[in-house]
């Protein structure tokens, strides 16, 4: 077993990222913000799973942060596709705070890669 598949946040950053998939299946948005969500909910887990591998806490640190830059761009997407009414308030908030979740694991784990430096 890889280290990066022992974290919870790496866990509940796949599971995102296959809900979001589903999603993109199952409605019709425009192919610009369909990739780019895909590709913003993939590299959540990507990058929690590429900074395992590095082999200094800095390194670790640097793709956690993108990580975490990736789940604020979910938002945003998610943002304007509920004000554009093309997703649901309730989906919204759904997939919003399965992110802050996701968010807040990740910046507990910066915070602690900070301490060691």
């Amino acid at each position: 077993m890889f280290d990066f598949q022992k974290l919870n946040v790496y866990h509940k950053s796949k599971a995102f990222s296959k809900e979001i998939a589903n999603l993109l299946l199952s409605r019709h948005f425009d192919h610009t913000t369909k990739d780019q969500l895909r590709r913003a909910s993939f590299s959540i887990m990507l990058n929690i799973a590429e900074g395992s591998s590095r082999f200094s806490n800095r390194d670790r640190k640097n793709f956690l942060i993108i990580a975490r830059g990736s789940a604020f761009e979910c938002v945003a997407i998610l943002e304007y596709l509920c004000e554009m009414k093309e997703l649901g308030q309730e989906a919204f908030d759904y997939y919003v705070g399965n992110l802050d979740e996701i968010s807040r694991m990740l910046f507990a784990m910066i915070r602690k890669l900070d301490k060691i430096e």
